[in-house]
């Protein structure tokens, strides 16, 4: 495994263009797969708490079901919407089927 890196769930469970929340280490993460890449973010929007696994995602941003608020998964950044800052983005990596997700600092 690589160093840093904590296992989130298998490759095969995470569905394309559709977010999928996770538990990592204590910490709500979302995963998301868009043509055969793989992101994460934080789970929890930055403006009131809603679960953006729970989202809409189209053109590889996320929006959340609460407020509509729009997030880039790649970068983390707000496309529009009530929020003053973006989402945290996590480094992914793939290890044998598996997504890996670096908790350590925001990349």
């Amino acid at each position: 495994m690589e160093q840093g890196f904590v296992y989130a769930v298998n490759a095969a469970d995470v569905p394309d263009d559709e977010p999928l929340g996770v538990e990592i280490d204590g910490r709500q993460v979302a995963i998301y797969r868009i043509d055969e890449e793989y992101f994460a973010t934080e789970n929890v929007c930055p403006h009131q708490y809603a679960l953006m696994s729970e989202g809409y995602l189209e053109d590889g941003c996320i929006e959340c079901p609460l407020h509509q608020a729009r997030f880039d998964v790649r970068t983390g950044a707000a496309q529009c919407g009530p929020v003053d800052r973006g989402l945290r983005v996590y480094r992914v990596a793939l290890e044998a089927g598996a997504v890996l997700v670096e908790l350590g600092d925001a990349a």
